[in-house]
């Protein structure tokens, strides 16, 4: 069944019994030492941390974005018992931010180069001493503001307002660009797996803290039939606390043990192999042994938008768009703000049905951000009242002044 409904902004379209996820599954996941997750989260810290600052000094959050920033890998030397930097990691911040308001110097450098440290201090401790940034942060407004002697446009003035006053958003709140959002729940029980094993070996917990050879640049590809889960993982050691070809050994085996214990309490009634760093020759001591943990340290890099999607997975067999959501302006950038409310709308959903659900929200540049151009809700459940998803949808789009908040007060964890 499909049904559509004409909306202040455009349509919105219901599409009940026509979409059910399929058997198999692909789903990658990287974890919180890959270059591709730094630069995602750092970007993020970045807007929150420059958003706090205009909030608290102006009572609003400036036009700013970081969602371009890049991580050039460094040089290390690694050897067993020890290892060392060669050579920096490069920090590029790219983007745009307001440097002033009402002639109030805003310190944008000073804030970067303070969280950029704070950063990698907390999680490469390692490299926080041989860091190079890159200020590539702009304010020059957007294409559109035509001078004819009429008066200085609007849009002019974006990136250096006279006061809050300036900030068209105060009033209304317009998308930025014409993108979408996709959301979809729920995950399956191998999704959900995926999630967990990686948060375990890459996150500060008893495992990692027990075990502090486990570096953080975890990635797993996995494969699931509904049956059998096959799994490529990568997992780093941190050199000085591996003394011998013969350790780092042992210490895999401890990570597979690991692996298949949490395969049997997570996917019980499956079957479950691991394949672990399969680059690995141990005979010529060619090994995933880093001395930072992550291989930022050593010519790998990372960009925003190439790692994890907004629900924390990459999973190519389900619905997903291509934006970086992390550095985006949180008050109107609709790549990050509808990939977040899809994901919570369909949540909402699944909820109400009992059955799979995705949404996606597409905008137009300069429409009300709360009324999306077209919205596609596609439901598993062919028995929907159709009123109750309209409702849901309404609630989710009067909700993103919160949502602003939220993110600006660190209350949303994307990827």
């Amino acid at each position: 069944m499909r049904r559509t409904f004409l909306t202040s902004g455009g349509h919105l379209v219901i599409e009940a019994g026509t979409v059910r996820p399929g058997p198999t599954t692909i789903v990658e996941r990287k974890g919180l030492g890959h270059p591709d997750t730094l630069a995602d989260h750092l970007a993020e810290r970045l807007s929150r941390a420059y958003s706090r600052y205009t909030v608290r000094h102006f009572g609003a959050v400036l036009h700013h974005n970081f969602d371009k920033l890049a991580l050039l890998g460094g040089g290390s030397e690694v050897r067993y018992g020890g290892g060392t930097m060669t050579a920096p990691v490069r920090v590029l911040v790219n983007g745009r931010a307001a440097p002033t308001c009402g002639g109030e110097r805003i310190p944008v450098a000073e804030i970067v180069q303070a969280e950029v440290r704070a950063f990698f201090a907390e999680r490469l401790p390692e490299v926080s001493d041989h860091l190079d940034i890159a200020y590539n942060i702009t304010s020059n407004s957007s294409p559109g503001a035509v001078l004819t002697g009429d008066g200085v446009p609007d849009r002019t003035r974006w990136f250096s307002p006279r006061s809050v006053d300036d900030l068209r958003e105060r009033r209304v709140r317009l998308s930025n660009d014409t993108s979408l959002g996709t959301g979809w729940a729920p995950e399956n029980p191998f999704e959900s797996f995926v999630r967990e094993l990686v948060n375990h070996f890459s996150g500060e917990n008893d495992f990692t803290r027990a075990h502090r050879w486990c570096g953080s640049d975890v990635k797993l590809m996995g494969y699931w039939d509904g049956a059998q889960a096959d799994v490529v993982l990568c997992v780093p050691q941190k050199s000085r606390h591996v003394a011998s070809r013969a350790e780092y050994i042992r210490n895999a085996e401890t990570v597979l043990a690991e692996c298949y214990r949490m395969a049997a309490l997570r996917l019980p009634d499956a079957g479950a192999s691991f394949r672990l760093n399969a680059r690995d020759v141990p005979e010529k001591d060619e090994l995933y042994l880093t001395y930072t943990g992550s291989s930022i340290e050593s010519g790998d890099e990372g960009v925003v938008g190439r790692g994890n999607r907004v629900n924390g997975l990459i999973t190519p067999l389900r619905p997903m768009n291509l934006e970086g959501a992390n550095g985006k302006n949180p008050v109107y950038h609709v790549g990050k703000l509808y990939n977040i409310a899809a994901q919570r709308l369909a949540r909402r959903l699944y909820e109400a049905t009992g059955e799979y659900a995705e949404v996606h929200l597409v905008s137009t540049t300069g429409q009300r951000l709360d009324e999306p151009w077209r919205i596609l809700v596609r439901l598993a459940s062919p028995a929907v009242e159709m009123d109750k998803i309209q409702a849901l949808v309404a609630e989710a789009m009067s909700e993103f002044p919160a949502l602003t908040d939220e993110l600006v007060s660190d209350g949303v964890v994307l990827s």
